[in-house]
């Protein structure tokens, strides 16, 4: 009782989808020169997504 269930375009989903294919991409051709410290940081993401409208820094909603 009492969660909110929000409304995203299809045009928003795509577009984080567009996002998360594309650093897929860089990453796989720019490495991470830290990797432990990349790791780290998506980890703090992942638990910092707790709102009802958490978004990274980037704008982006977590997945």
């Amino acid at each position: 009782m009492g969660e909110v269930v929000r409304f995203i375009p299809k045009s928003e989903r795509e577009r984080t989808r567009l996002i998360r294919e594309a650093r897929a991409i860089y990453d796989s051709i720019f490495p991470p020169a830290d990797p432990v410290h990349e790791q780290s940081s998506k980890a703090q993401v992942n638990h910092a997504a707790g709102g009802a409208d958490a978004r990274r820094r980037d704008g982006v909603l977590p997945s």
